[in-house]
């Protein structure tokens, strides 16, 4: 799979996964052994296992009202796409998180290295 179908397919996968709380969905996007890094000094999680439990740790407590990936930008195999999240946290308190994130596809369009950087605030921006 050429990587910028493979890039829109991860964004379009991950926007309604993350809408949908579906982390099933999310990790099909990973090779077994893949390596996803969130945030820069946090360690890696190592393999579609661990990744599953990162996004299914990452949902709970958050009730979401919106989901946008934007437009990836490719360069050889690897891709850079924004995301932008409104919802709810734990408490009922509107916040955005905003992030970016970066992957790295093999030849079958599977994700093999993602890592990705992000923020949040309270309110909706």
């Amino acid at each position: 799979m050429d990587p910028a179908t493979a890039a829109r397919r991860f964004a379009d996968t991950w926007q309604h996964g993350w809408t949908h709380h579906d982390a099933d969905a999310i990790v099909t996007l990973y090779t077994a052994d893949a390596e996803h890094t969130s945030m820069p000094f946090r360690p890696p999680h190592r393999g579609r296992a661990a990744i599953a439990d990162y996004i299914r740790w990452s949902f709970e407590g958050e009730t979401v009202q919106r989901v946008t990936f934007a437009q990836p930008l490719v360069d050889g195999d690897r891709a850079a796409i924004e995301f932008r999240v409104h919802a709810l946290d734990e408490r009922g308190t509107p916040v955005t998180l905003a992030g970016c994130v970066f992957a790295q596809f093999d030849a079958d369009g599977l994700a093999v290295r993602t890592r990705d950087y992000w923020h949040t605030t309270e309110g909706h921006l």
